[in-house]
């Protein structure tokens, strides 16, 4: 079943929150304990090849690195996508690159699995189709 506006608005609106405010346990709070993470990124911060990492201490230490690398990091949600179970939030960051964000839900409304996507400089995007 396809997530109602309601959740998607809610959710969107607390992720970025939380990733605004800095605070690791506010922004694990939104995954499940044994969640699948996976960023471009992870294989040269973490030295993790596969890209991918399990459950909340390991995505802590990833995050808590990445948090600690970008002091000025802030994120202002662009748009949304809702598909069956699963979430997309479209993002400006701090340096002016769009992201993308992709969580899927457990039944009981935790992420059990996500993923970052980088793109271009957000105005690169602007007047264009993506």
């Amino acid at each position: 079943m396809r997530l109602s506006d309601e959740f998607v608005k809610a959710f969107a609106t607390e992720w970025i929150a939380a990733w605004n405010s800095h605070d690791l346990d506010r922004i694990l709070g939104h995954y499940a304990a044994d969640f699948a993470f996976t960023s471009p990124r992870i294989a040269a911060l973490m030295g993790e090849p596969s890209g991918t990492l399990h459950g909340h201490a390991a995505v802590r230490t990833y995050w808590a690195r990445a948090l600690a690398a970008r002091p000025d990091l802030h994120f202002e949600c662009l748009h949304t996508f809702a598909g069956v179970r699963s979430l997309a939030i479209v993002y400006s960051r701090h340096d002016g690159l769009l992201g993308c964000e992709h969580f899927e839900f457990a039944a009981d409304g935790g992420v059990c699995r996500a993923s970052a996507h980088y793109g271009a400089p957000a105005a690169a995007h602007a007047g264009r189709p993506s």
